[in-house]
């Protein structure tokens, strides 16, 4: 039986933190921030991605933390998962897992480091897709994985019959324009950037998923809602508000100051996995500024 195609959320997905203490997960912690995430206006929440330090995670941990969001949420919201791996038979095994343990949708990230050809890359997604049961977004992200999928990739994805949406990480407006109106019809188009978010919505993208909204999720959502309504002067205006955060937060490798910030708002301990370490003094001295009634 075919598969349609569902649209997982529109609006903002918050890439989530994941909070850790002593070494292990912090479910206390985890459900905190889930809770500002609805009460901001998520639209969806996605686990053990980049931003949730996903490649440190054992296959234990992956589905303990999809289990543990899957808990606090309740199926208020979608919950989406990272699969991503260099190593199809590690993403395929990580797809069956963040399925057995509630995850509604999974996000699987272009094989890095050993990167793959073009055949390579389309049957790593291919055998994810087969192996899943829930719905599949792929994630372009070229800065990290130098590897950076273009239209003749997703031409070929849009084909696969699990493959919902797309993550566009790139930063090129020009590629998510032609993408929005080439596969548009077959495959929901997403940002991965958040100071892209009102131009990339207004090329045809449906959402965003975001780190800010880690620590502003109303402001990211309203920035959504403004584009949706078509009101995008306003939408531009409130994210020219928040520019100075999304800055700051990508002035040292992600996770480590949104994480540092959530950790200055009471949210979780300042606490990553190596090779990930506390951000310098002067990214600290930055964001304890930032820490302004605009960004709770």
């Amino acid at each position: 039986m075919s598969l349609r195609k569902p649209t997982l959320f529109q609006g903002v997905a918050t890439a989530l933190i994941t909070p850790f203490r002593d070494g292990m997960l912090d479910r206390a912690a985890l459900c905190r921030l889930i809770e500002g995430q609805i009460e901001g206006g998520a639209a969806a929440i996605l686990v053990a991605g980049t931003t949730g330090e996903g490649s440190t995670l054992s296959f234990a941990e992956h589905g303990e933390v999809i289990e543990a969001a899957r808990d606090c949420i309740r199926n208020r919201v979608p919950l989406l998962a990272g699969c991503g791996s260099n190593c199809t038979d590690r993403a395929v095994e990580l797809a069956k897992i963040a399925c057995r343990s509630g995850a509604d949708g999974l996000l699987a990230v272009t094989p890095y480091y050993n990167k793959g050809t073009d055949s390579g890359i389309l049957k790593h997604f291919q055998a994810i897709a087969e192996a899943s049961s829930k719905p599949v977004m792929v994630y372009s992200v070229p800065s990290r994985t130098g590897v950076a999928l273009r239209m003749r990739h997703y031409r070929e994805l849009a084909k696969l019959e699990n493959v919902v949406g797309v993550k566009e990480a790139s930063g090129d407006l020009s590629l998510l324009g032609e993408l929005c109106a080439e596969c548009g019809d077959r495959l929901d188009i997403y940002t991965g950037n958040d100071d892209n978010t009102v131009l990339a919505m207004r090329l045809g993208a449906k959402g965003v998923v975001s780190v800010c909204s880690n620590v502003a999720p109303k402001g990211m959502s309203e920035i959504c809602r403004l584009c949706a309504a078509g009101e995008w002067k306003r939408a531009a205006e409130r994210a020219g508000r928040l520019r100075p955060l999304i800055d700051g937060l990508f002035r040292e490798v992600n996770p480590v100051p949104v994480k540092y910030l959530a950790h200055l708002m009471g949210y979780c301990e300042n606490e990553y996995r190596l090779p990930l370490t506390s951000p310098t003094r002067e990214t600290q001295r930055l964001l304890r500024e930032l820490l302004t009634a605009e960004v709770r």
